[in-house]
């Protein structure tokens, strides 16, 4: 006979309490209703799952494991709740290793109590902790399971402070990851991500600094060492953080000269593969900053853009002649919105009456990216100041027309500051990031559908390598929920043209069509995004071909790259398909080199310049010539490109050291 134990009740409850006091303990739980007596566990839930601060003490812990595929709810809006004050946290991974997937503190309208919906997984453990931050006692919750709810786009907040100004992502060590650099007036913070997951931050002081990037931050390596220097927009001037040859400590170079900064660009305007800079100027005409090919920059004022009121610059190839045009999303004074052409001999044209984008309604930034794929670059502008309303402009060759009518940004309420766009579920059409916390998805026709998105504005790239897009915001980064589309990343090595291959065209073909995508320095008013292209690809399991037109002239072809990851393109004139620009082929021998080089061509060398560049595209040495000969005693062993510019021409090589 099997003899049966009953434990007394108050033995029961402490045995229950302490099987969800931590993680290793979690009650497992089914769907039902459920009771916490007290939320008095000694482990505390970490990380935080939803940005609404700090100071709890206690946890309970819970596990949930689906039997099939649901759409799961989680809620503390029962009656018997009445004015209580919940939050909790939902992580996949395991115990000493969290990863936010959901959570919830307010329902909001007064309604203290906490409630989520989220697609589980079959056979998939979830950790569910509820904490003491707003209240420690007795209340119940709920487990519903439903069918699977398709999302165009979401997205899972986890609170992040970036030891700095936010707004900037992208790979600062050269792992094909993207970083989260926080900057202010005296250090930098890097948080490098990690293979595995995660970020581990490394600050560095930066004396002497007199400009934040308090309007805006962008990034490039300017002077081609191979590590991405910074460039701040203050409201009293401008600073750059100039990174050293390992990224392991940055130079403030300040000037002097006031400039009320708003928008902020890295872009070669005059095409001699160095970066210059581009700073909007609030009250005067705006100012850049030419690039003499040694890293020291000249201060500009005047010529594309001479009134104030100058908010979102940003540089694109509206016209495909493959040389970077750029336009202004102003607040007012002269012509609203402008439109720079890149006249490709170093000057501008400015024709944006001409191309009906001079409109008189304010904005302070506009999305630019083909949104109908048909191989030109279309325009969403954003209401700035609740005036004419969001306008969305196709690109028609010699005008935009507009089609913002029925397109759905018609219907959006307000105005706001940042604006931009990518393709956040991969299905290889380009959505929009509104500041109301909104994603405008595309239809795949001109048109997009309004999704509440727990994300406002803020830089974008892949912050877990999961090849979906994801937002690092003011005080918290909004992970991708993803999902199974395929995607391609693209980057992009100069040798030739600038170090980043900012200015270049990036073209993606697959069976779902053709997309187009701009390397660009600076994105949306203020915030600094991924310097990678990306592309979904939908279903695709395969891309016919990537192209890439780099500002030099060349043109380089992959043919069936590997998707689902990142695909690293270094600029190599020698097999450019359409190098009309590009410069002269040049013969180098002897083969491998040993101290010596000869330049094999007919040539002048009288007051020419030479470049020399690693496999990376790094610059590890500057010339003047004097005759075809070179010493390169100095080089360690390696391939390099060579580039010589004469008054007239350019001329490119490569050489190996031995």
């Amino acid at each position: 006979m099997k003899r049966l134990f009953i434990l007394p009740l108050p033995i029961l409850a402490t045995l229950a309490a302490a099987a969800q006091n931590t993680c290793a303990t979690a009650l497992a739980i089914a769907a039902g209703t459920h009771s916490i007596l007290a939320v008095d566990g000694t482990q505390i839930p970490i990380p935080i799952c939803t940005a609404t601060g700090t100071g709890a003490t206690n946890g309970e812990w819970f596990t949930y494991t689906p039997s099939a595929n649901y759409n799961l709810t989680i809620t503390t809006d029962l009656p018997q709740n009445t004015n209580d004050d919940t939050r909790f946290h939902v992580y996949t991974g395991v115990c000493g290793n969290l990863t936010c997937l959901s959570g919830n503190d307010d329902i909001g309208g007064g309604n203290n109590l906490s409630s989520a919906s989220f697609n589980v997984q079959q056979g998939i453990t979830y950790i569910l902790a509820f904490d003491d931050i707003w209240t420690n006692g007795a209340f119940d919750f709920l487990l519903t399971e439903g069918p699977p709810v398709t999302l165009p786009v979401g997205f899972t907040t986890q609170p992040f402070s970036s030891g700095g100004y936010n707004g900037c992502v992208l790979d600062m060590n050269n792992d094909q990851l993207d970083d989260i650099v926080g900057a202010n007036a005296g250090s930098i913070t890097i948080h490098h991500q990690q293979s595995g997951g995660g970020f581990s931050p490394t600050a560095i002081a930066v004396p002497g600094v007199m400009n934040g990037p308090d309007w805006s931050i962008a990034a490039g390596d300017f002077d081609n060492n191979g590590q991405n220097d910074l460039l701040y927009g203050g409201s009293s001037g401008v600073t750059f953080a100039k990174a050293n040859a390992n990224g392991t400590a940055f130079t403030a170079v300040n000037y002097p000269q006031y400039v009320f900064s708003q928008r902020t660009n890295f872009v070669d305007m005059n095409n001699d593969g160095h970066l210059d800079a581009f700073v909007c100027h609030d009250i005067d005409a705006n100012v850049y900053y030419m690039n003499n090919g040694a890293g020291t920059l000249t201060y500009n004022q005047g010529g594309l853009g001479d009134w104030g009121g100058n908010y979102g610059s940003i540089w694109i190839d509206y016209d495909n002649d493959h040389d970077m045009d750029m336009f202004i999303a102003k607040c007012g004074s002269d012509p609203i919105d402008q439109l720079h052409r890149n006249n490709g001999n170093g000057t501008f044209t400015q024709v944006g009456p001409a191309f009906n984008l001079a409109d008189q309604g304010q904005s302070w930034s506009a999305a630019w990216g083909d949104y109908d794929n048909d191989g030109d670059m279309d325009v969403m502008s954003g209401d700035g100041a609740g005036q004419l309303g969001h306008r969305l402009m196709r690109n028609d060759g010699n005008t935009f027309t507009d089609v913002s009518a029925g397109s759905g940004f018609d219907l959006q309420p307000g105005s706001g500051i940042e604006y931009t766009t990518h393709d956040f579920n991969n299905d290889g059409w380009l959505d929009v990031l509104f500041p109301s916390g909104k994603v405008l998805v595309s239809n795949g026709n001109m048109t997009f559908t309004a999704v509440t998105a727990n994300v406002t504005e803020g830089a974008v790239g892949d912050l877990n390598n999961d090849g979906y897009l994801d937002v690092q915001g003011w005080s918290a980064i909004h992970m991708n929920n993803g999902g199974t589309n395929h995607y391609v990343r693209v980057n992009t090595v100069g040798t030739v043209s600038n170090r980043n291959g900012i200015g270049a065209r990036v073209v993606c073909t697959s069976a779902l069509g053709t997309q187009i995508r701009d390397v660009k320095s600076g994105d949306a008013f203020s915030t600094m995004s991924s310097l990678m292209t990306h592309f979904g690809l939908g279903v695709d399991t395969a891309v016919d071909e990537i192209v890439v037109y780099w500002p030099s002239g060349v043109v380089n072809t992959v043919s069936n790259p590997t998707i689902d990851g990142v695909l690293t393109i270094v600029e190599d004139p020698l097999t450019s398909v359409a190098d009309a620009g590009a410069g002269y082929t040049i013969g180098i021998w002897p083969v491998p080199a040993a101290d010596i080089i000869t330049l094999d061509a007919d040539v002048d060398w009288a007051n020419s310049t030479l470049r020399v560049l690693d496999i990376i595209g790094k610059e590890v040495m500057t010339s003047a010539l004097t005759s075809n000969q070179l010493d390169v005693s100095q080089l360690s062993t390696g391939a390099y490109t060579l580039v010589v510019s004469t008054q007239s021409d350019r001329f490119i090589g490569k050489f190996t050291k031995q």
